[in-house]
């Protein structure tokens, strides 16, 4: 198998989250919240795995014929801000004129943030919130607070992607990852739980979701005020 295939198939990898993408939206669509996020969990696990091959087999190099970063931001656009933006508006969470603000403040801010050119640190972590709506809705779904508590939420979460505050990547960020690896496996298996029970109140996969967005939302900021040690 030749290098520039290897490559290509990495490419090919990252395109299947488009697929998920359309597959999330037409659940959407119809309601079926569970098989929605169900979706986009995979398409956060394809996500997750991309990456790290796309390092390993040099796609910039062996399969420059296909710019990565362009269709990972397509596809990321899609499924962490686009789609749950939908859910968000469509789940009856919000009343009156909060959902419209919602949605548009999420669509309109993330569509900046993802063009800037800045969003990466020196090791490799988020500068500013990384547009990980996905992951604040299917939160949202599972624990049903009041829509103000939400939109409080939402502007919070907008402000702070043009902020220097970091947020850490569970692959690239080198610091901590032994512990942040870990914590976004659990988010990814709790999320699917959760999806999987139909969002039911007493499931355990609640409490493990709270605690791990919990430490994705701020082991970076942790990171920033607790000095490493040389």
């Amino acid at each position: 198998m030749t290098n520039h295939f290897k490559a290509l198939a990495v490419h090919l990898l990252t395109a299947t989250g488009a697929v998920f993408a359309m597959l999330a939206m037409l659940a959407a669509v119809d309601a079926e919240w569970d098989l929605m996020f169900l979706w986009l969990v995979v398409a956060f696990a394809v996500d997750g795995i991309d990456g790290p091959l796309a390092r390993k087999y040099d796609v910039k190099q062996h399969a420059g014929e296909f710019d990565g970063v362009l269709l990972d931001l397509i596809i990321d656009y899609l499924t962490y801000v686009f789609i749950p933006a939908f859910a968000l508006f469509k789940s009856g969470l919000f009343e009156g004129w909060t959902g419209w603000f919602v949605i548009i403040v999420i669509t309109f801010a993330s569509a900046m943030y993802f063009a800037d050119t800045r969003m990466k640190t020196k090791d490799n972590s988020f500068a500013g919130f990384p547009g990980c709506w996905n992951m604040v809705a299917i939160v949202m779904f599972a624990l049903h607070p009041n829509f103000w508590v939400i939109l409080v939420l939402v502007v919070l979460l907008a402000v702070a992607m043009f902020t220097p505050l970091k947020f850490v990547h569970p692959v690239r960020t080198e610091r901590w990852r032994i512990l942040t690896l870990p914590m976004a496996l659990a988010w990814t298996f709790f999320a699917g739980w959760a999806a999987w029970g139909d969002f039911h109140p007493e499931s355990w996969a609640s409490w493990g979701l709270i605690i791990t967005s919990i430490y994705l939302l701020f082991a970076g900021i942790a990171q920033q005020v607790i000095p490493q040690r040389s």
